[in-house]
């Protein structure tokens, strides 16, 4: 949506227009969040920052309608920011100290292999640095297939691609993925 396709919207209809620029961006506002709070946060935690965004951005509505300048951008600052905010909240969180005689505290079982986690995590954190080798728009075809499980039509409706070009960046991207992971020693 340009500003001025904004503005116009917005003055027949602020209520049409917030459910647009939701539908808009509500990926792209995902994204943004799920990248900064992957690493500490649940999905309900990106769930809840993107609600926190947009309730931002619609409480600036009367801001946006007088403002010069890129709609998504004012939506990725914000997006930004409330990330960054909730990924504080939530590290804050992950280092409290606990104390042994907490009820809360659960022992790990003893069925749980804590080297073999370890290495799956670390496979994990190799693949993601390898899908992010691949660059754009590779890395968000792949991300957007294999994370979000979103469609080829989804794909390139969200990036500006048919879904017949997504479906053969997607086979080339995986791959040359696989060639990588082969370079590393990694056999997927």
């Amino acid at each position: 949506m340009t500003d001025q396709e904004f503005k116009e919207h917005m003055k027949r209809s602020p209520e049409e227009c917030m459910k647009a620029i939701f539908n808009d961006y509500c990926n792209y506002v995902y994204i943004i969040a799920a990248t900064k709070l992957k690493s500490c946060g649940t999905a309900e935690d990106i769930e809840e920052c993107v609600s926190d965004v947009f309730t931002e951005v619609f409480k600036k509505m009367n801001y946006l309608g007088d403002r010069e300048g890129d709609l998504k951008g004012f939506i990725g600052v914000i997006a930004k920011r409330k990330a960054i905010d909730m990924y504080r909240k939530l590290s804050v969180k992950a280092y409290r100290t606990v104390s042994a005689e907490d009820e809360g505290i659960m022992e790990i079982s003893s069925g749980e292999n804590i080297i073999e986690s370890a290495e799956m995590s670390e496979r994990n954190s190799i693949l993601l640095n390898k899908i992010k080798e691949l660059g754009e728009p590779d890395t968000s075809i792949i991300i957007k297939q294999y994370y979000y499980n979103m469609t080829v039509a989804e794909i390139g409706k969200a990036i500006s691609m048919t879904a017949a070009a997504v479906q053969k960046r997607s086979v080339r991207a995986r791959q040359k993925l696989k060639n990588m992971l082969c370079e590393v020693g990694i056999n997927y």
